[in-house]
């Protein structure tokens, strides 16, 4: 089965689940603000992607921290306790595949069809 995680109003979550659905890919999907982060699984995609990968530096959310928040996300360790306290710097969506695959983000020319 397929893990979506992320935020049911974001506009790149809202198109990765049309793709999904338009092939009729069966999937589950975590809200962040609902549900909370997993810990365990943050710490598998840190491991798997690193941190900058999961950092979402584009967004909103990262943009309204003040300048002294932003400057201490250096490492791992400070990116994750960031965000867990903010899931939403989180980029999004974060799939775990079937097969044991993660990807971050969304890009239909990009993103594997199951196998």
């Amino acid at each position: 089965m397929i893990e979506m995680y992320g935020i049911p109003n974001c506009t790149t979550v809202k198109k990765a689940q049309s793709w999904l659905d338009e092939r009729g890919i069966a999937y589950r999907f975590h809200d962040f603000k609902k549900d909370g982060v997993p810990v365990a699984r943050l710490d598998a995609w840190l491991a798997a992607l690193g941190w900058e990968a999961l950092l979402n530096r584009r967004g909103t959310t990262w943009r309204q921290l003040d300048e002294a928040t932003r400057a201490a996300v250096v490492d791992a360790a400070s990116a994750r306790a960031l965000m867990l306290a903010r899931p939403s710097v989180i980029r999004r969506p974060v799939v775990e595949w079937g097969d044991g695959r993660i990807t971050v983000g969304f890009d239909p020319d990009d993103w594997p069809l199951p196998r």
